[in-house]
């Protein structure tokens, strides 16, 4: 899978997508219907029902019409009220085979979206880096909305038709062989374009769906950072790059459109033509008594449903070619490999987790970046308890360290264990229990604060809740909201500061309680006071674990068990705050310009 670029489909992802373009294709929806077996056999059962009561009632009108004459009332009574049983039957069928399909297609479309959200919630940053989470996005709504018309509705309709077709054909034969053939001469002139259109058709369709999940990844992305976008003045550039897009996929929809137009107006209009044909012969022949004028009622009918069937086979082939085209791309992402797997067997972490945390000659490259170097033969070992600083330079490797820890990705070579253990040999949730982490960047969620903290631990109780937030200095200005911390926060926290939001997440790290602790910049968005009393909460939850901290403010890290110092992916030095500050190099310079620029702003 490729990512898209926000201005066109991807060349790439075109050609792996022109590989398979048939009916065919809906066949990847079964493992979804299997489950559900007696369903679709009612359903069919009401179907065949359906069809075949259809098909009777030209036999009933031919009596009527031939008998019609010499009918006594009692008979024509009969006939009526036969009539009138026939059309319940059929409308109980009907009630029935829509009841069936509709809620079979809901059932199934469900249960995708599920084991989309299920398959794509757990794949690792390397998936996410070569595809837009709004064409993720476009697959779990646009496509499966496709797949419920089709098995909700197309499939079904397309079935009955098929039936009435063949029934047809056959009754027709039955009624009259000659005027049959002749309708069967405009069979090949209408099964001509629906082939060559059909190709047309089935390329536009998925052209077109690529065209949606662009607009969708472009239109996800701006209204993510609708702040940045608007404090920018970036509102001109956002609406016209998404309306480019938007009008890209709606030409690629009128040419989908038009060329399916064109076809129905082709195939309606030499079929009905040749109905037209037949009906003309058909009606000499009664002139000349060759036929009953019963029997020409009955033809008729079979025609106009057999030419009928025909023409909603034209419409909803083009439904189910679309439908293909989203199965494709739905089983693309259900069968999306991801680069970062936990093993087949994997081994079990022992419990309690120590902490120790080994980088065992790991280098690394991003596989958005495989010619640059995030890490190079780093060799690191953290002991349970102690308190580890990383400082360097932006782009020194110090958050790669914490991606790796997390695995989140591999390394290219080495590893990364904990107690000892290779982490591709443990299942990535379990390690990952024993991790809280608190990102430079704090994630809140749309909910209340309090189901933001409880985020660390779901069984976590309202006073554990509380007192992580005590901790972490948040108690205060969430005890303030509207609704104290059962307010909601909003989308990404909008009504929540930054540093608001900082503190929830570190009130949520606190509330994991793990024995791994992870700090990217956790002060970064605190003001002094604030990162005063976060920092002592920090300082008191490091005690007994391992922990990891990223800062750019020396101060926050100065009384670490040990500094590590990166630049360019690799260990300059580590030792503590005196030890390198008396060494000299890329610390001592980092110490003298923070420290002397504090002393002399003072």
């Amino acid at each position: 899978m490729a990512r898209q670029d926000s201005t066109q489909p991807s060349s790439a992802l075109e050609q792996e997508r022109e590989k398979s373009k048939r009916i065919g294709a809906l066949g990847g929806l079964w493992p979804f219907l299997r489950p559900y077996k007696l369903m679709i056999v009612l359903a069919a059962f009401a179907l065949i029902l359906t069809a075949g009561i259809s098909l009777v009632l030209p036999l009933a009108v031919r009596r009527v019409v031939d008998g019609f004459d010499g009918a006594t009332d009692l008979i024509l009574d009969q006939y009526f009220l036969a009539a009138l049983a026939i059309a319940i039957l059929l409308a109980l069928g009907t009630g029935m085979r829509y009841y069936l399909v509709t809620r079979l297609g809901e059932r199934v479309v469900a249960d995708i979206r599920e084991a989309l959200f299920a398959r794509v919630i757990g794949m690792s940053p390397v998936f996410f880096e070569r595809i837009m989470t709004g064409e993720v996005l476009s697959r779990i709504t646009t496509d499966t909305t496709l797949i419920l018309s089709v098995i909700g509705s197309s499939v079904s309709v397309a079935l009955r038709n098929v039936l009435i077709f063949l029934g047809g054909l056959v009754l027709m034969l039955f009624t009259s062989a000659k005027l049959s053939g002749l309708v069967l001469l405009i069979v090949p002139a209408v099964i001509v374009p629906i082939i060559l259109l059909g190709r047309r058709l089935r390329v536009l369709s998925r052209e077109n769906q690529d065209w949606i999940a662009v607009s969708s990844g472009n239109a996800s992305e701006a209204l993510s950072s609708v702040q940045t976008v608007q404090a920018f003045t970036y509102e001109d550039a956002s609406r016209t790059k998404f309306n480019e897009v938007t009008e890209e996929s709606f030409l690629s929809a009128k040419k989908r459109v038009g060329t399916r137009a064109v076809m129905t107006v082709i195939v309606i209009a030499l079929i009905f033509s040749g109905v037209v044909g037949v009906l003309w012969i058909g009606m000499r022949d009664v002139r000349s008594d060759e036929m009953s004028i019963g029997a020409l009622v009955q033809f008729v009918i079979y025609s106009v449903m057999v030419a009928g069937a025909v023409g909603a086979l034209s419409e909803i082939w083009g439904e189910l070619q679309r439908a293909a085209g989203a199965t494709e791309r739905l089983v693309e992402l259900l069968n999306a490999k991801d680069e970062v797997r936990d093993p087949a067997q994997p081994k079990t972490v022992p419990a309690p987790v120590k902490g120790a945390i080994s980088f065992d000659n790991v280098s690394f490259r991003y596989p958005a970046r495989p010619k640059q170097v995030a890490l190079e033969e780093i060799n690191l070992d953290i002991a349970p308890g102690e308190t580890v600083a990383l400082v360097g330079p932006s782009g020194a490797g110090k958050s790669t360290i914490i991606q790796l820890i997390q695995r989140f990705y591999d390394p290219s070579e080495g590893a990364v264990k904990l107690d000892g253990m290779d982490l591709r040999e443990v299942s990535r949730a379990d390690f990952r229990r024993s991790i809280a982490l608190v990102p430079q960047d704090a994630v809140v969620f749309a909910a209340t604060a309090r189901e933001n903290i409880r985020f660390g631990r779901p069984e976590a109780s309202d006073a554990e809740v509380e007192e992580a937030a005590r901790a972490a200095a948040a108690h205060e200005f969430l005890a303030k909201l509207p609704d104290g911390y059962d307010t909601y926060v909003g989308e990404r926290g909008v009504m929540l500061s930054g540093g608001q939001k900082q503190r929830i997440a570190i009130a949520r790290a606190i509330l994991r309680d793990a024995p791994v602790l992870l700090l990217d910049e956790a002060t970064s968005a605190l003001d002094a006071e604030s990162e005063r009393l976060v920092q002592a909460a920090v300082d008191q939850m490091a005690q007994g674990r391992t922990t990891i901290i990223i800062a750019h403010r020396l101060a926050t890290v100065k009384n670490a068990d040990r500094i590590v110092v990166f630049d360019e992916g690799c260990i300059l030095a580590q030792g503590s705050h005196d030890q390198l500050v008396a060494q000299g190099g890329l610390y001592a310079r980092l110490a003298k310009l923070q420290f002397t620029d504090g002393l002399a702003a003072e």
